[in-house]
C-alpha cells in the first residue's frame, strides 16, 4: 500500500458525510422532501423514508442505502412508487429544488473544514469534489465554508460523468487536472465512494465516519478508515513525503 500512496498528488472528496455532517445536514431535508411528496400524510412519509434506508429507532440512515448514496433521480423514482398519481418528473423537480434550497441554507460542515482543506491545498495537493448530489447542490451547500476556491473540480450526478459507484467522476477529475488515477486518493463515507475509486484505479481509498457508515461497513472496501478528514493530513504524512508548507 505504501508504494501506491507515495504517488498521491490529488484528493477527490465525497461531499455529504465527508465534507458535510450527513445527519445534521440531510436528515431534516429528507424529512421535508418525504412530507412534501406524501402531501402531509405522516404515516406515508415515514414508510417512504424507512424504505429508503431510514431506521426510526436509531434515527439514522443505513450505510449503502438509497438515501445514503442515491442521486436525486434515484430518490425521486423510489418515492414516486408511493404516490402513483404523481408524475415522477414532477417529483424529481420538486425534490431537487427542496434539496438545493436546504443545502444552501442548512448545511453543517464537519469541524474545521476550511482549515483542513486549506492545509491540504497548501501541501501542494490538487483537490476536488464528487457527489451524488446535483452540481447545483454541491456549489450551493459548500459556498458558505470557504472551500470552493481550493477545488479544481466539482461534479454531481448530473455533471456528465455518470453516477457512483461508476468510475466516471474520478476519470473526470483526472481529465480536468492532468493527474493519473493512481495519483488520486478518493475520500468518502460510503462504500459507493470506495467502489467508485477502486473501479477507476485510484491509488488510495480512505473511508471516514462522519456520514452514514460504521467502521465495519467501510473496512472491507477502504485502504484506511478515519474518524474524519481531520486525520487525512497525518495519514498522508505517514504514507508519503508531503511537500513542506
Amino acid at each position: 500500500m505504501n508504494e501506491l500512496a507515495m504517488t498521491i498528488r490529488g484528493i477527490l472528496f465525497d461531499k455529504d458525510g465527508t465534507l458535510l455532517d450527513y445527519a445534521a445536514t440531510w436528515m431534516p431535508a429528507n424529512r421535508r422532501v418525504a412530507d412534501h411528496i406524501a402531501d402531509g400524510d405522516l404515516d406515508l412519509s415515514e414508510r417512504m423514508l424507512t424504505a429508503g434506508g431510514y431506521d426510526p429507532e436509531s434515527r439514522r440512515i443505513a450505510a449503502g442505502t438509497l438515501l445514503a448514496a442515491g442521486s436525486n433521480r434515484e430518490i425521486a423514482e423510489h418515492f414516486a412508487a408511493y404516490v402513483p398519481h404523481r408524475d415522477v418528473e414532477e417529483i424529481y423537480v420538486e425534490l431537487s429544488d427542496i434539496y438545493a434550497d436546504h443545502g444552501a441554507a442548512g448545511s453543517v460542515a464537519v469541524p474545521d473544514l476550511a482549515r483542513i482543506v486549506s492545509r491540504l491545498k497548501g501541501r501542494g495537493l490538487t483537490l476536488g469534489v464528487a457527489t451524488s448530489d446535483s452540481e447545483r447542490g454541491a456549489y450551493g451547500s459548500l459556498k458558505s465554508f470557504d472551500v470552493l476556491d481550493h477545488m479544481s473540480f466539482v461534479a454531481g450526478y448530473d455533471s456528465g460523468h455518470g453516477i457512483k459507484p461508476g468510475p466516471g467522476m474520478v476519470h473526470g477529475f483526472c481529465d480536468a487536472t492532468g493527474l493519473a488515477p493512481g495519483q488520486v486518493a478518493v475520500v468518502g463515507d460510503n462504500s459507493h465512494d470506495m467502489e467508485m475509486g477502486r473501479s477507476a484505479g485510484a491509488g488510495l481509498l480512505v473511508g471516514v465516519l462522519t456520514g452514514t457508515s460504521e467502521h465495519d461497513d467501510l473496512d472491507p472496501h477502504a485502504h484506511h478508515v478515519l474518524d474524519s478528514i481531520a486525520g487525512l493530513e497525518a495519514l498522508l504524512e505517514r504514507l508519503m513525503a508531503l511537500p513542506k508548507e
